[in-house]
C-alpha cells in the first residue's frame, strides 16, 4: 500500500484529512451541482461554502435580486488558425467542462445572453499566446466563455479583468487528450467591482492543465477554479498569487476531483495582506475517489501578513477513498516577515526598506515565473510592488 502523507504547517490554519467511505464531491456543498438557479437555496451565511463570504457584498448576485442592468467588453486576439465563436446556451460545448455548484454560478448561467467559444484545433500548436480582455464598464453582466483545446494541441490563454463592473461568470476549460493548456488569470479590476466566477477544467487522457490565478484589484473576488479528469494519465497544475489590500475580500476556493486512475494534481497559493479588514479566504479541496488509484497530489498554501488589522483564513482539507495511491498531502502557513531573512539582507549592507521588497518579490517570484510569457510576469511583478509600496516602504 503506497503512503499517503498530511503535513500540516503554521499555527493558524484549519485542515482535514479523512478516509472516506463513498463519494463525497458534494460533501462540502448545500446542494447537488446543477444549472437550475431553483435547485440551489438562497444563501444566509451559515453554509459551509458560504461562511466566509460578506454575503451582503454580492450586490444582489446571491439571492436574485441583481439585475443584469451592465456591460463587459470582450476583446478576443489570437493567433492565426485559433476560432472565436458567439453561441447560444443550446452549444453542446457550453457546460460540458462542469455545472454550477452554487446558486451565484447557476445564476451565471441562467442569465447569460451569449457565451464566447474559443477553439484551438486538434494537433495545433501555438507559439503566441491567446489573450482575452473582459473590461467591466459598470453595473451588473452575466457572463459564460469557453476555451476548447483539442487533442495533441497547445495553447496558453491570458484572461484580463479591468474596469468596475459586478461580474458573475462561468468559465470552461475542455482540454483533449494529450493536449496542453495554460491560462493566466489575472483579476485587476477597479476598487468596487465584485467578480464571482466558477472555473471548470475538463482534462483528457494524458492531457496537461496548468491554471494561474492573479487577484489584486475589486472590493471582492470570489473564485471557484474546479478540475474533473476524463481519462487516465492526465495532470493539473493549479497556481495562485493574491495582494490583498484594506477592506477587500478575496476568496478562492478549489477543489480537485480525482475521478480516475493514475492522474496527477499539484496546487500552490500565494498570498500577501495589508491594511484594516484586507480579508483573504483559501479552500482546498482534493478528493480522491474509490476509482482513482495511482493519485499523485499535493496542495500547498501560504500567507504573508504585512500590517496588522489583515485576517486569512485557510483550509485544506484532503478525502481518500482508496489506499492505492502513489502520494497526497497538504500544507498551510500564515506568518509575518522572516526576521531572519531581513537581518541576513541588512548584514550585507541592504536597507531595510529594500530588504522587505525583496523578500516579497522572492516569496511570489516561483508562481510569476509560472506564467512563461515575459511582458505579463514583468507587468505582475510591478503591479505587486506598486501595491506594497505603501507598507514596505
Amino acid at each position: 500500500m503506497a503512503e499517503v502523507q498530511n503535513i500540516p504547517v503554521g499555527s493558524t490554519t484549519a485542515g482535514s484529512i479523512a478516509v472516506a467511505a463513498e463519494s463525497t464531491v458534494a460533501t462540502r456543498m448545500s446542494a447537488p451541482p446543477s444549472f437550475d438557479v431553483a435547485d440551489f437555496p438562497v444563501p444566509h451565511g451559515r453554509e459551509e461554502e458560504w461562511r466566509f463570504t460578506p454575503l451582503e457584498r454580492l450586490r444582489g448576485l446571491h439571492d436574485g435580486t441583481a439585475v443584469a442592468d451592465g456591460g463587459i467588453r470582450v476583446e478576443v486576439s489570437a493567433p492565426e488558425g485559433v476560432t472565436q465563436e458567439t453561441v447560444g446556451r443550446d452549444d453542446a460545448r457550453v457546460g460540458k467542462a462542469g455545472k454550477p455548484v452554487d446558486r451565484v454560478a447557476a445564476q451565471a448561467y441562467s442569465s447569460f445572453e451569449k457565451a464566447s467559444v474559443v477553439t484551438v484545433p486538434k494537433e495545433t500548436v501555438l507559439t503566441e499566446p491567446i489573450r482575452i480582455a473582459v473590461h467591466g464598464e459598470g453595473g451588473t453582466a452575466f457572463a459564460h466563455q469557453v476555451i476548447e483545446v483539442g487533442a495533441f494541441a497547445e495553447a496558453l490563454v491570458v484572461i484580463d479583468h479591468t474596469g468596475d463592473a459586478v461580474l458573475a461568470a462561468n468559465v470552461d476549460f475542455v482540454v483533449g487528450d494529450g493536449a496542453k493548456l495554460t491560462v493566466v488569470s489575472v483579476q485587476d479590476w477597479d476598487d468596487k467591482a465584485v467578480h464571482v466566477a466558477q472555473h471548470n477544467a475538463l482534462i483528457g487522457r494524458d492531457a496537461s492543465f496548468k491554471s494561474v490565478v492573479v487577484t489584486f484589484g475589486g472590493d471582492l473576488v470570489r473564485l471557484h477554479p474546479r478540475v474533473n479528469y476524463a481519462g487516465t494519465g492526465g495532470e493539473a497544475e493549479l497556481f495562485g498569487l493574491y495582494v490583498t489590500d484594506a477592506g477587500q475580500h478575496q476568496e478562492h476556493r478549489l477543489l480537485v476531483d480525482h475521478n480516475t486512475p493514475h492522474c496527477k494534481s499539484n496546487v500552490v497559493y500565494k498570498g500577501a495582506l495589508q491594511g484594516d479588514n484586507a480579508h483573504a479566504v483559501w479552500i482546498g479541496d482534493v478528493l480522491i475517489e474509490a476509482a482513482a488509484e495511482g493519485t499523485d497530489t499535493y496542495e500547498m498554501n501560504r500567507n504573508l501578513v504585512l500590517t496588522d488589522g489583515a485576517r486569512v483564513d485557510s483550509v485544506p482539507n484532503l478525502e481518500i477513498e482508496t489506499g492505492e495511491i502513489v502520494g497526497a498531502g497538504h500544507a498551510s502557513a500564515t506568518g509575518r516577515f522572516d526576521d531572519e531573512q531581513l537581518f541576513y539582507l541588512q548584514s550585507r549592507g541592504i536597507s531595510e526598506e529594500d530588504a522587505r521588497r525583496l523578500v516579497v518579490r522572492g516569496f511570489f517570484a516561483e508562481l510569476v515565473q509560472q506564467i512563461g510569457l515575459p511582458d505579463v510576469e514583468e507587468r505582475l511583478i510591478a503591479k505587486i510592488e506598486e501595491e506594497l509600496e505603501a507598507t514596505v516602504a
